[in-house]
């Protein structure tokens, strides 16, 4: 395969990022990745908000763009393509990260590929591993929660996925509700460390039929307990928030486990091709990731994720899924558009209306 130099945009949420990636063999290198966070812009609200967060992406685009560039080395007529996210995601800021990306594939020459924001998370362990096609994938972030098979570019079979929250929203909103700040997961899981799961929170959709997750059902027992606590001492003392955090923590690996152990037995995989990757800005919690490593030692699958840096939403991602669409000789037309919804698995989408199937596409 003939080298690729990709220039990779993300603006899908509060991240601006922009990364070179150099694809040579099936092998990928970052020569620069650059993330424009905009925590201290959305923390007074406890949450992202969208109107916010697209002007900042506007503010600071070109700027991002310009230092990846300078710390890779190149000019845009070194580069083979650029990439960007084309949704799922907030609509202002995928318009300003696609609409950059338009505005340099026209100037420079270059081949646009528009990426699936998803897809970016599939592929991100790739970035500093060998993996290979086919693998099971547990995507969780903020936005995400599903089980899907991947057994190729840009072929994916979802087996389950959430009916209400994602897990980082659930994370996020914990912490919003127990006065810790944004953004929630890293806070919830330092809080965590320090308490005892004492608390018999619920573990929703455990043993059920399938592969699908509900994290709403959680959230509401963690506002009921911490109302409970108040009620009866007045407040929530840092001894209180610990063991709730914990708790709750600890609910949410009992549930990702069982459901993990639902798709093991579904998935069809068996042998040698028995890989399970686990991806997106929720890979990052530590107790997550050792949990899910200790299952696949015992089950007899290989465990692939991201390095932490590369968890969350970032360029490099973006980049890489872009040189191997190049690399397949699929590249977009200037009509793409930007999608706030946008399913991995178009086919399976549909079919379960009552997950949200609406006048904006099916839900994620």
């Amino acid at each position: 395969m003939a080298r690729q130099l990709v220039l990779g945009i993300e603006t899908s949420c509060d991240e601006t990022a922009a990364a070179v990636v150099i694809y040579e063999n099936g092998r990928a290198r970052v020569a620069s990745n650059v993330v424009s966070s905009q925590i201290k812009d959305h923390a007074p609200y406890g949450g992202v908000v969208p109107e916010i967060a697209a002007r900042k992406h506007v503010e600071k685009i070109d700027e991002v763009i310009k230092l990846t560039m300078q710390q890779a080395g190149i000019g845009f007529s070194d580069l083979s393509a650029v990439a960007a996210t084309a949704g799922p995601g907030l609509i202002g800021g995928v318009l300003v990260g696609l609409l950059s990306a338009k505005a340099i594939s026209l100037g420079a020459g270059l081949p646009l590929i528009a990426i699936n924001h998803l897809e970016g998370h599939a592929l991100s362990p790739k970035l500093t591993q060998d993996l290979d096609f086919p693998y099971l994938l547990l995507l969780v972030s903020g936005g995400h929660c599903q089980i899907l098979k991947v057994e190729a570019l840009g072929i994916y079979k979802r087996l389950g996925t959430t009916i209400d929250d994602a897990l980082g929203e659930a994370f996020d909103k914990t912490a919003k509700l127990l006065g810790l700040g944004y953004p929630g997961g890293p806070l919830v899981e330092n809080a965590a460390r320090l308490g005892n799961p004492k608390f018999p929170l619920p573990r929703p959709m455990l043993n059920r039929d399938g592969c699908d997750f509900s994290f709403a059902g959680l959230k509401t027992a963690v506002a009921r307990l911490a109302q409970s606590i108040v009620a009866e001492k007045g407040m929530l003392s840092q001894s209180d928030i610990n063991d709730i955090c914990a708790s709750f923590q600890a609910a949410t690996i009992d549930v990702l486990i069982n459901r993990l152990e639902a798709a093991f037995a579904i998935s069809g995989f068996d042998g040698q091709d028995r890989q399970l990757v686990v991806a997106g800005g929720v890979a990052a919690n530590q107790a997550i990731r050792a949990k899910i490593e200790t299952l696949c030692e015992q089950r007899g699958w290989r465990y692939f994720a991201p390095e932490l840096k590369y968890c969350g939403d970032n360029g490099a991602m973006i980049a890489l899924a872009g040189a191997m669409r190049l690399g397949e000789g699929i590249v977009s037309d200037f009509g793409i558009k930007a999608r706030p919804r946008w399913p991995l698995d178009e086919l399976s989408a549909p079919l379960k209306l009552k997950h949200g199937y609406g006048k904006k596409g099916a839900k994620v």
